[in-house]
């Protein structure tokens, strides 16, 4: 089957081990007693042979060097067609610029996401006779590599952490956090990284889908709070949790949708854990929890 994804980076910004934490997965991850994970990533074909990437993380190096699809097939030939970005949060850009090295491929994004890219000059390092950056409209869809379609639409959400003011609105909706459907090979998959709430829409859009690759940032609302690292929870930065009668869990359970992975997951969820109860419970509701180097079949 051509159609598949690639799991560059399961995890939320920071990754696991995030470097500055010494919360129990985290030093779990150091011990090698649970598998580290890099930020939030993720490399979709449609053909079997060419690549898109949602999202650039920070780790996009590492990520690349250990995805063997992604290898270059010549001294200077990849077969990375597109970067796909989905918000301007730091763990979803920051990798552009190491992919600065006169590599061709196209950046594809909403205006309101190219305005923060354009906005800040350390991005001029992504030469315009190289890189070529491409305006997406909502729900129009734009083949991002051969054979492979996208279509970004707008969830609940918020603007990037450095562009917050005094007053942060969580559940938006516009051209700052969005959704991708993938379509190819007549079948549909979704990425969704970030999603304060899931809406009617999104679920009357969502039901029947292939694949849903969806945001699994903390298990509970005020995980973080309880853990003692930090005073937001998990509405404050714009992430439905997993668990719970608001959760994700519980809001999937009677769609039809084939496939469910859990991606950008924060250092602190449980469900890094392979032997937690919380993992336990969410595969047992049908989830998939992602990991570094997952390859599914869409």
């Amino acid at each position: 089957m051509a159609f598949r994804a690639h799991i560059l980076g399961a995890a939320a910004g920071g990754g696991l081990p995030q470097w500055n934490c010494g919360c129990e997965n985290c030093n779990l991850a150091r011990a090698g007693t649970i598998p580290p994970q890099t930020q939030s990533s993720l490399a979709v074909t449609g053909n079997g042979t060419d690549w898109a990437i949602l999202n650039a993380s920070p780790d996009i190096r590492q990520q690349m060097a250990s995805a063997a699809p992604l290898h270059p097939t010549d001294l200077r030939e990849l077969p990375l067609s597109s970067v796909l970005l989905t918000n301007g949060d730091i763990d979803h850009v920051a990798g552009l610029l190491t992919l600065r090295e006169v590599q061709p491929f196209d950046l594809f994004a909403t205006r309101g996401i190219h305005e923060v890219i354009a906005g800040n000059p350390i991005f001029g390092a992504l030469r315009p006779d190289v890189v070529t950056r491409r305006e997406v409209a909502l729900d129009t869809p734009a083949e991002i590599a051969p054979g492979l379609t996208a279509t970004l639409f707008a969830v609940p959400g918020k603007v990037p952490l450095y562009l917050e003011g005094e007053t942060v609105e969580t559940e938006m909706l516009g051209e700052q956090t969005v959704g991708v459907e993938l379509r190819a090979e007549g079948r549909t998959a979704y990425y969704i990284p970030g999603c304060a709430t899931l809406t009617d829409d999104l679920r009357a859009r969502l039901d029947g889908a292939t694949t849903v690759f969806f945001d699994g940032t903390l298990w509970t609302d005020d995980e973080m709070v309880r853990a003692g690292l930090g005073q937001k929870t998990g509405k404050r930065m714009g992430h439905m949790s997993m668990s719970g009668p608001d959760g994700s869990i519980a809001a999937f359970a009677d769609l039809d949708v084939a496939t469910r992975v859990f991606v950008h997951m924060n250092n602190t969820n449980p469900v890094l854990r392979p032997d937690s109860a919380e993992r336990a419970e969410a595969e047992a509701a049908g989830w998939i929890i992602g990991q570094d180097g997952m390859e599914i079949a869409l």
